[in-house]
């Protein structure tokens, strides 16, 4: 079918919404290498290897961090994603900014990313506005652990706090481990695309981007696309 008013959009921020890959992700590595180095008392080697490690094995170098190293989530959070020069570097356009606006249904950002981040990323793209809330990594912890995406829990819970059943959401996303979780819990998601080539945290290898996966609804290359979107079974 297609997205109407009832429709509730849950919209991944990094290379979804926005060329991560050129705005951030360089200076967020090097962010938490320094941290790692400095907190850990590592070489930048060693540092290096454990961001890798940790994001690979747990989707996210914090988790692995809180629970190996005792690393507290808040204090990573704020050392790692100062970056002074982010607004600077962050690429926005009209014409997402009127998909958005056009799209029918409640938007939420749903990010592994820190709320603080996040709202920079949005306010500097002029999409704040197009938004009816974001659900950060500060708001994915549960029973005291932190369980960002790609976990099946997380969004089963995300859905709950909306009150929307999964039949009627849609997950836009980049990252294909995340559409895998959506998908066991009756969430549809859309593969964007757009930023994948570039992407220096992706995509996943042996990954064919010309091909859908079939737990993925749709692939997409611009925000605009959308609106025209069918609905699979």
């Amino acid at each position: 079918m297609s997205p109407s008013s009832r429709t509730v959009w849950l919209f991944d921020l990094d290379n979804t919404l926005h060329d991560a890959s050129h705005a951030a992700f360089g200076l967020l590595d090097a962010s938490m290498n320094a941290y790692i180095e400095r907190e850990l008392a590592v070489d930048a080697a060693q540092a290096d290897h454990l961001r890798r490690h940790y994001w690979r094995r747990y989707g996210a170098t914090l988790l692995g961090l809180e629970r190996h190293h005792g690393v507290r989530a808040e204090h990573f959070l704020e050392h790692t994603h100062r970056l002074p020069e982010l607004e600077a570097r962050l690429r926005g356009n009209a014409h997402d900014r009127a998909a958005l606006a056009r799209l029918p249904g409640r938007k939420f950002v749903l990010t592994n990313a820190p709320a603080a981040y996040a709202r920079r990323v949005l306010d500097a793209l002029g999409l704040s506005r197009h938004f009816d809330g974001l659900i950060s990594i500060e708001d994915m912890r549960m029973f005291g652990a932190l369980r960002p995406k790609p976990d099946a829990r997380m969004l089963r819970r995300v859905l709950a706090r909306l009150k929307v059943p999964a039949a009627r959401a849609l997950l836009v996303e980049d990252t294909l481990a995340h559409q895998r979780a959506a998908m066991r819990i009756g969430l549809d998601s859309v593969w964007m695309q757009r930023y994948l080539r570039s992407n220096s945290h992706g995509p996943e290898v042996g990954t064919r981007l010309h091909r859908k996966p079939f737990y993925v609804c749709a692939r997409i290359n611009s925000l605009q696309q959308l609106r025209t979107l069918r609905r699979h079974a």
